[in-house]
């Protein structure tokens, strides 16, 4: 197995012939990275098709789910999901209209909007979430536990030196930023003005 090529490999080697002049050894790492990125995105969205989601609609789910107290303010939930506010704003709404999510402004300053799961919601997250992780395992099962660890740590190593780290946590009084991530100016109650739904269903 450690004397296998694999696609990269073989781009290097074309590279060496064709400009054996440039360096092209970081190849061997991004190459394979966003390699392995698109296979396991794809395996993922299959995955979550057969179970009726969008992989952007469990992302955000997810990403709730997890969250303290199961809701976070537009902001942060843009930054976790690293989509534009306008993209979040028109996701937020096709899962309120599937009935997953609910949204409402928080209290006593209604230019910041949270959104939390509903009980719906959580139970789709639930359900799904368990099998997804299973079927991660099973994607990864040609690594080790040893190799994981190793591989998690360099990841987690390259990510930090490209400047991702966790989003701080949106208060009250941020309200400017929140309304910049619903599409508003700062001095409505939400994407839509109005909450959809209420916030225990």
């Amino acid at each position: 197995m450690d004397d296998a090529i694999d696609a990269v490999d073989e781009i290097i080697g074309q590279w060496a012939l064709a400009r054996p002049g440039v360096d092209v050894s970081p190849t061997g790492v991004i190459g394979r990275v966003t390699r392995a990125s698109r296979l396991l995105d794809r395996a993922a969205r299959e995955f979550l098709a057969e179970h009726g989601l969008e992989a952007w609609e469990f992302d955000v789910l997810a990403t709730l789910r997890r969250a303290e107290n199961v809701r976070m303010c537009m902001k942060d939930l843009s930054a976790a999901a690293m989509v534009s506010p306008g993209a979040l704003t028109n996701r937020i709404d096709h899962l309120l209209d599937r009935g997953l999510v609910d949204r409402w402004p928080a209290p006593g300053n209604r230019r910041m909007t949270f959104v939390g799961l509903t009980d719906e919601g959580r139970r789709v997250a639930d359900d799904v979430l368990e099998r997804h992780a299973a079927n991660e395992a099973r994607l990864l099962s040609g690594l080790s536990a040893g190799d994981r660890d190793t591989l998690a740590a360099l990841l987690r190593k390259l990510l930090l030196s490209l400047g991702d780290t966790p989003a701080l946590s949106c208060t009250p009084g941020d309200a400017a930023g929140d309304a910049a991530a619903n599409g508003t100016s700062g001095t409505g109650a939400g994407a839509s003005g109005v909450t959809r739904g209420s916030a225990t269903r």
